[in-house]
């Protein structure tokens, strides 16, 4: 079968999600201000109309990627909460300096959110990036309530305070990497002090 039969026939949901993989890849390497529709378009094969047929606007198209990349993301913590993994484990490699700096890089969903955090004036993003750290906040409570839960951490511990603080610490790693004169090891002490509080030892 042609590369072309294969596009005709993709179903509609099919072919919504295929813009939206490929929107993703795209918005993630070079962010929403310099992503195109038309490579998007070129991407999956189709013509840019058809990206706007199914989106509306660029805009919306954007918020949609914030979203589906928020399932994903809710969908790893969900699973963390569910799990009999160590929640002091889990935070650690979330908090390594090297994990956090690969979380930012362009071409990376962290990049989304970074992105969407800072766009103004597009009421469709601010949304979707509002409600996908509400939605990061909600699950991160889970595992920090499991967490305590098991006694892998704090028994006085507030989970979503200390939810809504990890995603503080997350968010600033850029503004910490281009202030701080020694970035990474002020970052490996930021993770062992966040550490040694959630767990008090």
């Amino acid at each position: 079968m042609t590369e072309q039969a294969r596009r005709t026939r993709m179903s509609a949901p099919e072919r919504r999600e295929s813009i939206l993989a490929a929107a993703t890849e795209v918005f993630a390497e070079v962010g929403y201000l310099r992503g195109k529709t038309s490579v998007v378009a070129r991407r999956v094969g189709v013509s840019e109309p058809v990206v706007f047929q199914n989106f509306g606007t660029k805009a919306a198209l954007f918020a949609a990627v914030v979203d589906r990349a928020a399932d994903q993301v809710c969908l790893v913590l969900d699973h963390m909460a569910a799990s009999t993994v160590p929640v002091d484990g889990v935070l650690r490699a979330i908090l390594d300096p090297d994990h956090l700096n690969h979380v930012h890089s362009a071409g990376t969903v962290g990049a989304i959110f970074s992105d969407a955090a800072t766009v103004t004036g597009e009421p469709e993003i601010e949304a979707a990036a509002r409600d996908s750290t509400r939605r990061f906040a909600r699950s991160l409570t889970a595992v920090l309530e499991r967490g305590r839960a098991d006694g892998d951490l704090r028994p006085d511990l507030d989970p979503e305070a200390a939810a809504w603080w990890l995603l503080s610490l997350v968010a600033s790693q850029r503004f910490r990497r281009a202030t701080a004169p020694a970035p990474d090891v002020i970052e490996g002490r930021l993770a062992e002090s966040t550490l040694a509080f959630l767990t008090a030892r």
